[in-house]
């Protein structure tokens, strides 16, 4: 099977072979070491992916935060996709910090680790 992805001004043409899947890999960090009361930037880099079809959602206490940003989707050798989505936070004590990345039929979420 044919598809075109396209994703900011490129348009790539590739070759989806079907039941040929590799989940994504993920990871949830903060850009400056977590510390409560602090501004940050939560980040969830999702990479290792194929196909393209992934949706990733920032979440506090199992809410969608709003004002997100996401990088456009990218592609390494071996037709394997990345992505990262990030947004501005302070860190609350008592709240729980996630990437939520759904690729395919397949939904999981990752806490983020404060390391405080």
């Amino acid at each position: 099977m044919r598809a075109i992805v396209t994703f900011g001004l490129f348009c790539v043409l590739y070759v989806a072979v079907q039941g040929k899947t590799s989940p994504p890999k993920v990871q949830v960090y903060s850009h400056y070491p977590g510390e409560y009361g602090q501004k940050n930037t939560l980040i969830c880099h999702v990479s290792g992916f194929h196909p393209p079809d992934i949706t990733i959602e920032l979440l506090k206490n199992g809410e969608v935060l709003p004002d997100t940003q996401q990088t456009d989707l990218a592609f390494e050798k071996g037709w394997q996709f990345h992505l990262t989505k990030s947004v501005a936070f302070t860190p609350e004590l008592g709240h729980n910090y996630a990437c939520r990345v759904r690729h395919m039929a397949n939904t999981n979420a990752y806490s983020w680790e404060p390391n405080m």
